[in-house]
């Protein structure tokens, strides 16, 4: 009678683990449904709950589509990416970071080195003179360990990755983790948590997500989008985009999101070195936070497919980028990504905070604990 119990739950496991659309040894996503686990390498990993489908991968954590509905019930994956694991496998440092997971420090560290406690610490350029998303070889570039994988009325998936002393130039030791969890029926929430185990050190995660409402494939730019930004105050970069150290207010500029907005009206006249020319600034959330922690920080809303997608996060800074130095990277199907084909709005602590004391800090001491969450609620603009 055991054995007949034992081999039942072995039924339901291998049924509840059944996955269908990724092709053994390729690597490739196929279509919309299950993708199949592979806990000791690279894989990719589904969660759905009622409309809303999130394909993510353990190589960077990260999110690789996300697929809903618009106001006429349309499917769309608004939400850039690749087909295959080797695309997120590039290790160039003028890759995209396509939905990524970004650490130990996120953004830009000026002249790649900082000093904590008496000792300067250097690590790689690969930003100019500066260090970008954590270096050459960041939590975008390593495989995760999958910690748990659940279906249930709340979908989730973990990640974890062990940093160790010295890796990318950063001091000790550091556990980190990411969970994915369709929260609700229109709701993704990311939880991030880093304890560092025997030195302090900076952190600042995010993700690096793309975003294009109407379809990430859908040929349509964000020019006509509209965006609202819960923050009254920015933080000025020079040509580097390194921040001076100031805190400005957006009053009288044109990054001044504080009402809805359409991001085409103001592009052109951001002071910006890229080019195209584009958004790609840090903002000072202020908008006012729930019980939980949470704020709102951004509102992006797509005019022709109606769908609608709210940040809210408990980080102190948001990167608003509108994606101009993609250059026709190709992504999933085959489609080429274009400058200004998508939004990013990354929460985080602020750039280059680790050399600037007047900004939040970004360090984290043994026996403290680093935890943020992010939030994206979805839904349709029905006119």
């Amino acid at each position: 009678m055991a054995k007949i119990v034992y081999f039942l739950w072995i039924l339901v496991f291998i049924q509840l683990c059944r996955c269908e659309a990724f092709e053994q040894g390729k690597g490739k996503l196929g279509g919309h449904g299950y993708f199949h686990r592979r806990i000791n390498g690279p894989g990719f990993f589904h969660l759905q709950k009622g409309d809303l489908h999130i394909n993510v991968t353990n190589w960077g954590a990260t999110l690789v589509s996300l697929t809903l509905p618009d106001a006429k019930g349309h499917i769309a994956d608004v939400a850039l990416g690749y087909d295959s694991l080797a695309s997120y496998m590039n290790v160039s440092s003028t890759r995209p970071y396509l939905g990524a997971i970004l650490g130990r420090v996120s953004n830009r560290v000026k002249n790649a080195q900082f000093m904590l406690n008496g000792e300067t610490y250097h690590l790689p350029k690969n930003d100019g003179n500066n260090t970008l998303h954590g270096g050459l070889r960041g939590f975008d570039n390593v495989l995760w360990k999958v910690k748990e994988y659940r279906g249930g009325r709340r979908p989730s998936v973990k990640f974890t990755y062990h940093s160790f002393d010295g890796e990318q130039g950063f001091p000790g030791d550091l556990d980190v983790s990411v969970t994915y969890t369709i929260s609700g029926d229109m709701e993704l929430r990311l939880d991030y948590e880093a304890i560092p185990r025997n030195k302090a050190t900076p952190v600042s995660l995010t993700t690096h997500a793309y975003w294009n409402l109407a379809g990430h494939n859908s040929g349509r730019d964000i020019l006509d989008n509209s965006v609202k930004i819960w923050a009254s105050h920015y933080t000025p970069t020079d040509d580097h985009l390194i921040p001076t150290g100031q805190i400005l207010p957006v009053k009288g500029t044109p990054l001044d999101f504080r009402k809805e907005t359409i991001v085409g009206s103001r592009i052109n006249k951001v002071k910006s070195n890229e080019k195209p020319p584009g958004f790609d600034n840090n903002y000072v959330l202020d908008g006012p936070k729930l019980k939980n922690g949470l704020k709102p920080a951004a509102r992006m809303k797509d005019p022709w497919s109606s769908r609608v997608m709210e940040v809210w996060s408990t980080a102190p800074g948001m990167q608003f980028y509108t994606s101009n130095n993609l250059k026709d990277t190709v992504g999933k199907g085959g489609f080429l990504y274009k400058p200004h084909t998508a939004l990013c709005f990354e929460t985080q602590g602020f750039p280059n905070a680790v050399n600037q004391p007047n900004f939040p800090s970004v360090i984290v001491k043994p026996g403290q604990i680093y935890r943020q969450t992010m939030l994206y609620k979805f839904s349709v603009d029905k006119y």
